[in-house]
């Protein structure tokens, strides 16, 4: 469905199923370059499963309208903004590399409107090379290889998609490769600018999951040490062997791990 966002027209995923007054809702957010579609075998199963789901292609992303939002703040703003349109008073977060900053963001600045939050492939703070930074800035297609390469696990690179058929280097290519001009460095700049995220952990109040790949080189799970101990109320779920990729590589563990975080 389309909605209307302080005047950016969104695409949000819903599951093909209708927004229900009263259900728990999840919303899940995507991570730089990307869109919705990394979620859909999660946003859809919650969605045939008694929740409301959103999952929206953030502004200057896949299907929505808009000019992208330059930093983590913004988009967390943004992702409230998104609720209150959607008729949504509370929600559970779930949030993937970028996307993982902007619900731990939200979170601490919107506490009474968020359940739990998952943060997927997550680190604060979350490095990012400036050969990736420069790469991305020229709109060069060595950021994109530069992101396949190093966030899938090397199994995850010879194959093996759970989907018969799908190629995992080659469906993250594709995907990169669809974002508009700077999308991409806007995104990463965001990530690496965003440097209070050790005391924005101490403000959350909701309970959290960090949900790691034992295998990703790009948020390794020691990186997610500090976010772990500032955060009041944290769990942590390593992977094993998957990389930053989770949802592609470890479809059927990430969503067991969520359904048990979110079911309590």
């Amino acid at each position: 469905m389309h909605v209307d966002v302080g005047a950016c027209m969104t695409y949000v995923y819903t599951g093909s199923q209708p927004i229900v007054p009263g259900r728990r809702t999840l919303l899940f957010v995507h991570g730089a370059g990307m869109d919705h579609t990394v979620w859909i075998q999660q946003s859809r199963y919650f969605a045939h499963h008694g929740w409301n789901v959103l999952a929206p292609d953030l502004p200057g992303h896949g299907a929505s309208g808009g000019n992208v939002l330059v930093g983590i703040a913004d988009c967390a703003d943004w992702c409230l903004g998104l609720m209150s349109s959607c008729g949504i008073e509370k929600a559970g977060l779930v949030g993937h590399s970028m996307g993982s900053l902007v619900v731990l963001e939200a979170a601490a600045r919107h506490h009474r409107h968020v359940d739990r939050i998952a943060l997927v492939g997550t680190a604060v703070p979350m490095a990012v090379s400036d050969e990736l930074l420069d790469a991305a800035a020229a709109n060069d297609h060595a950021a994109i290889d530069m992101i396949t390469g190093w966030g899938h696990s090397p199994r995850g690179q010879l194959g093996g998609n759970r989907a018969p058929g799908m190629w995992m280097t080659g469906g993250a290519t594709r995907l990169l490769e669809r974002a508009g001009p700077g999308v991409l460095h806007n995104d990463l700049a965001a990530c690496k600018a965003y440097t209070q995220g050790l005391e924005s952990a101490a403000r959350v109040k909701a309970p959290s999951l960090l949900l790691l790949g034992s295998a990703d080189m790009m948020t390794p799970p020691r990186a997610a040490a500090a976010l772990e101990q500032a955060l009041p109320d944290a769990r942590r779920i390593v992977l094993a062997g998957a990389g930053h990729m989770l949802m592609a590589e470890q479809p059927d563990g990430v969503l067991d791990s969520l359904r048990d975080f979110f079911a309590t």
